[in-house]
């Protein structure tokens, strides 16, 4: 009997090694990681975040503040919630059912624009009343739009995370190392969608230049920003903004006057860098329990860059103990606003703060 357990464990596993996985790897060797290091050092800077707190929900992953500086935040649930400008009196200004709003911005009509990971790109308006914008491409539907931004025409230029993996599965198409991501922009005026960028991996956070003369568009996958080129004679054309981050850049945004404000919810996780290289070993760890992948490392930070990619400030919570799984940052006057992918509240940061 124990020859026919151990016989039945070791074609159980043989199984589990060789059987096809779910998905389809390819090798990539990743630069060396220097972690937070020279402009990228780290400080305690972040403890200083006043706190909103999130009744009933968590995972505000982007956070717009409209004309009147009311607050709002994507829930898991498919909510959007509202706070007043002192961050009380929580509501719900509208539920997308089935939906994950990511991506919040707001148009020149006081529309929110919503890149929804399953429903493509919407618009709410002041009413709560939903619009879908655009859900695909080519014959090729969005699987996971992720974020946005919006230029003075009008146009909103959006990321698809991947064409092939959705939000729930998004450590796969970080394993598999494919490039199923896209730039997109939609013109309201026309109703057309086109593509700007494809094969990038994992599309993420989306922002315009000061002057509109690039679009940035983040490679979690990479641990890079890219740049593309909408003016000039560079048109058309793309590059590389920054390359070999401490970190997976999540979201960034503009403050339209020379500053990007890029989120890293996670350092670089070194068994992910590892396997990278191993298609085989990397197909294995796919298959396992998601609870058991390498995956997110608890800590909070945001980098400031200029027009040039060069760093200018960073803030971090080292720990994670304040502020975590930071995916969005967003500027409003003298105040960084912060959301995250899994925290049950939403931060609020003064620029000229700093902690001893």
């Amino acid at each position: 009997m124990k020859k026919i357990v151990i016989g039945l464990i070791l074609v159980a596993s043989l199984w589990f090694v060789f059987a096809p996985g779910p998905i389809d790897p390819v090798a990539w060797q990743p630069p060396v990681d220097k972690g937070f290091v020279g402009d990228f050092a780290e400080n305690t800077d972040l403890l200083a975040a006043e706190l909103i707190p999130i009744e009933g929900g968590e995972g505000p992953e982007d956070v717009a503040v409209d004309a009147q500086g009311r607050i709002y935040g994507g829930l898991h649930d498919g909510r959007i919630i509202r706070f007043d400008n002192n961050g009380k009196n929580q509501e719900t200004f509208a539920t997308i059912d089935g939906g994950r709003p990511l991506g919040l911005h707001f148009d020149a009509g006081g529309n929110l624009i919503v890149a929804d990971a399953w429903k493509g790109l919407l618009s709410i308006n002041p009413e709560g009343e939903i619009t879908v914008l655009t859900s695909g491409h080519g014959g090729r539907p969005f699987a996971f739009a992720d974020d946005l931004d919006i230029a003075s025409d009008g146009k909103i230029y959006f990321s698809d995370a991947s064409d092939t993996y959705n939000q729930p599965d998004y450590l796969y198409d970080l394993f598999e190392a494919r490039g199923h991501g896209r730039l997109m922009v939609y013109d309201p005026a026309t109703g057309t969608t086109d593509m700007l960028l494809d094969k990038l991996y994992f599309a993420n956070g989306i922002a315009l230049s000061m002057n509109e003369d690039f679009v940035l568009v983040n490679e979690t996958g990479r641990y890079r920003v890219t740049r593309y080129w909408l003016k000039g004679d560079k048109a058309g054309t793309s590059d590389i903004f920054i390359d070999n981050l401490p970190g997976f850049p999540d979201g960034i945004s503009s403050n339209r006057n020379g500053i990007f404000w890029l989120a890293l919810p996670s350092p670089r996780n070194p068994k992910v860098d590892e396997i990278h290289p191993n298609p085989f070993l990397k197909n294995i760890v796919a298959k396992l329990p998601k609870s058991t992948q390498p995956g997110a490392i608890k800590r909070g930070t945001v980098v400031g860059l200029n027009e040039q990619g060069e760093v200018i400030a960073t803030y971090h919570d080292p720990l994670g103990e304040h502020v975590y799984m930071i995916t969005s940052v967003e500027q409003l006057g003298d105040v960084l606003y912060l959301g995250s992918l899994e925290a049950p509240q939403i931060g609020r940061l003064k620029l000229e703060s700093k902690r001893d």
